[in-house]
């Protein structure tokens, strides 16, 4: 048991980084709109995302480099390089800055629940003094700079979570047959936006970037690939079953003033007693802290990356990044915008920017010149230009109904 525990690791972190507020308010919604009926999508969201997690880890163990490094070495253009640069860092730093304020503003949602208000008012001056205790935990991990230590901490709150969401799923007693009949495909036009959500919280950008950058901390041998692929199929397939637990959490509230897991929470308290509220609450402040900590990690990964700084995790280059980040996070948070619609935005956006990231990624993993006999065989290419081409349709349908519905 001790060997299997220490062969896990950066799987973990990656479900620790997708299983944030967002996801848990993205699938919340879904539950309570649309009941089980989007299961199927999750599932498609989850399988998509242990192949493209796959293909990120093997590129990281292979080349020893991140996925940032790889991709600005294959343009010899110093001003096409310069271009993608400046693309990956604007769209993986500012996307994360965004993503930032959501998941301590999630975490906040959770504990506040249980503790009642989170502002402390001295005379004219409000304080969100619950950002601030999420906004210190997160960057006491990250200043340690131990990669075990954030290791060990990640798992431990993903296990948290893990226990927290299915327990909530199990007291509101499901409906099993509908359950599977939830994994029957069916698509809606009013179900789009919510499915391209689902897609955008599981399969994230920045996930593929920082997988390829964890996996190097913990092994550097081909040999080692089995290890690597365990790794991420465990942990992404519990990250699956804690969103569809949510998910089926939600379709027990048939209420459609529910915007957040706070507020499933608070629904939850009259049918199934004060536990369930209390059980869901600590999964949400769970996934907001975690979030809260690979977010600002995986920006400082792909600038550090891109603009080809040398030293770890404790590099003071290494540290301002996420410091930035993590400040950004912690002020607009207390600022008193929605959460809601910083989750909502973000997820989306994520919708959109997978399948360009996933272009990349695919390109890359064909390249015998940087993996030799690891490049991706012709079932994976074929699944992965599926992904790509599914992301791309779902994406420019919802701007579509977007823009129409102006």
């Amino acid at each position: 048991m001790k060997k299997w525990f220490s062969s896990i690791g950066p799987g973990t972190l990656v479900t620790a980084a997708f299983i944030g507020p967002g996801t848990v308010t993205v699938c919340t919604l879904a539950g309570v709109k649309f009941g089980y009926t989007l299961l199927w999508a999750l599932t498609l969201s989850v399988v998509a995302c242990i192949i493209l997690q796959e293909m990120s880890a093997r590129l990281g163990i292979i080349t020893q480099n991140g996925l940032s490094e790889v991709l600005k070495s294959q343009f010899e253009n110093k001003i096409l390089r310069s271009i993608l640069v400046a693309i990956v860092i604007s769209a993986i730093f500012v996307g994360n800055a965004a993503y930032e304020a959501g998941n301590i503003s999630g975490g906040v949602l959770g504990l506040s629940t249980i503790v009642g208000s989170p502002y402390l008012v001295f005379g004219n001056v409000t304080i969100n003094y619950l950002s601030l205790i999420i906004g210190g935990v997160a960057f006491a991990l990250l200043y340690i700079g131990n990669y075990k230590v954030l290791e060990r901490s990640l798992i431990v709150l993903v296990l948290c979570m893990s226990i927290a969401f299915v327990i909530t799923a199990i007291i509101t007693k499901p409906n099993l047959s509908l359950i599977l009949h939830g994994f029957v495909p069916s698509l809606e036009s009013e179900k789009l936006f919510t499915v391209v959500g689902l897609i955008g919280t599981t399969v994230v950008p920045y996930n593929l970037f920082l997988h390829a950058s964890l996996v190097k901390e913990k092994w550097n041998k081909p040999d080692q690939l089995p290890l690597a692929r365990k790794d991420t199929l465990i942990a992404i397939i519990v990250g699956g079953i804690m969103s569809m637990s949510i998910i089926i959490a939600g379709a027990s509230i048939q209420n459609l003033e529910v915007n957040s897991a706070a507020d499933l929470a608070k629904s939850l308290e009259p049918i199934f007693g004060s536990g369930a509220k209390y059980v869901l609450s600590l999964g949400l402040f769970a996934a907001g802290i975690t979030s809260a900590i690979t977010a600002p990690l995986a920006a400082a990964y792909v600038v550090q990356g891109c603009l080809g700084w040398e030293g770890g995790l404790r590099s003071n280059k290494f540290r301002s990044v996420w410091m930035f980040i993590l400040l950004l996070g912690v002020v607009f948070s207390s600022l008193g915008i929605k959460s809601i619609e910083i989750i909502q935005f973000a997820q989306v956006a994520n919708g959109l920017l997978l399948p360009i990231i996933a272009g990349f990624l695919l390109w890359v993993m064909n390249s015998k010149k940087i993996l030799g006999s690891y490049t991706n065989s012709r079932l994976q290419n074929l699944v992965g230009v599926l992904i790509v081409l599914v992301t791309i349709f779902l994406g420019l349908r919802s701007v579509w109904k977007v823009v129409i519905n102006l």
